[in-house]
């Protein structure tokens, strides 16, 4: 664990997403939960070393099972984004290790069951304000990589968490994704409103702004590939096409191309499907 600012820790130890945690006289405000049931145990531990009250809270910052498969481990009460919650209203009571490989972290854990998912007992819209201290914890509705994507933000400590938003060094999820809202969100990133903000991304830990527009440089780039395809009604199989040349817009351990390119695949022909390729027309992003 490593802090970040006063009061504020960083986990980028465990598979899945980077996690975080705020320590308040209230209690600890945690930000996602590790996927693998023994990482979830050396996670919950950990916490209580951190200082603080006794209360306990989780913030899923979207949907995505590396960070919310875990949960129900945290035995707290969870927050999401309304969108985020309907995911769960859809979802199975329990998650079960099989199905459509993704290219997601999770996948690779071994021993990872039947575990029953714990759906958000608190959800809101647009933004909600967590008043544990002196200073404000600011949840703010922010889609783009998920419809119920949200961004936590210490306005006074000037500390950003994004999830999935910025990505180092890895390719995002594509499947669920508003592209639109996305190049939106992170173009915003660079401007006045979050000057010498610390941006934590759940992929990458604390980011500064080269990592913030490779990010936005990449989506674009993605974006006009597929614009491309859609403009010749090309049939969602030839995403395939993409993997590659995306891939090298990125650096990473060769170890990791296979699932890489695998959450490619997943990723892209889902989006296409969705945006273009349904009912024969374009659709718009939700």
């Amino acid at each position: 664990m490593k802090a970040i600012d006063t009061n504020v820790f960083i986990e980028d130890q465990f598979a899945g997403a980077v996690l975080g945690v705020i320590a308040t006289p209230r209690g600890l405000i945690q930000i996602d939960a590790p996927p693998a049931p023994e990482d979830a145990r050396a996670w919950r531990a950990s916490l209580m070393n951190v200082p603080g009250g006794i209360e306990r809270v989780l913030i899923n910052l979207d949907a995505h099972p590396d960070r919310t498969i875990g949960a129900r481990a945290m035995d707290c009460t969870v927050i999401a984004q309304e969108k985020t919650a309907q995911v769960f209203r859809t979802r199975p009571n329990t998650f079960k290790a099989q199905g459509d490989e993704t290219g997601s972290d999770w996948e690779a854990i071994a021993g990872i069951g039947s575990v029953r998912w714990a759906p958000p007992e608190i959800a809101f819209g647009e933004r909600l304000m967590l008043h544990w201290n002196g200073s404000p914890v600011v949840l703010e509705h922010r889609p783009g990589p998920a419809g119920g994507a949200i961004w936590v933000v210490l306005p006074e400590q000037r500390i950003l968490f994004v999830g999935d938003a910025v990505l180092k060094n890895q390719p995002p999820f594509f499947a669920g994704a508003n592209l639109a809202r996305w190049i939106d969100n992170v173009h915003r990133l660079l401007g006045p409103d979050y000057k010498d903000f610390q941006i934590v991304s759940s992929r990458g830990g604390v980011v500064g702004a080269p990592v913030v527009k490779s990010q936005l440089e990449f989506l674009k780039y993605a974006r006009e590939r597929l614009e491309k395809l859609a403009a010749r009604r090309a049939h969602p199989d030839q995403t395939e096409k993409l993997i590659e040349p995306l891939l090298k817009r990125l650096k990473f351990p060769a170890s990791r191309h296979k699932q890489f390119a695998q959450r490619l695949r997943h990723g892209l022909h889902q989006y296409y499907s969705r945006r273009y390729h349904h009912a024969g027309r374009r659709s718009d992003e939700d």
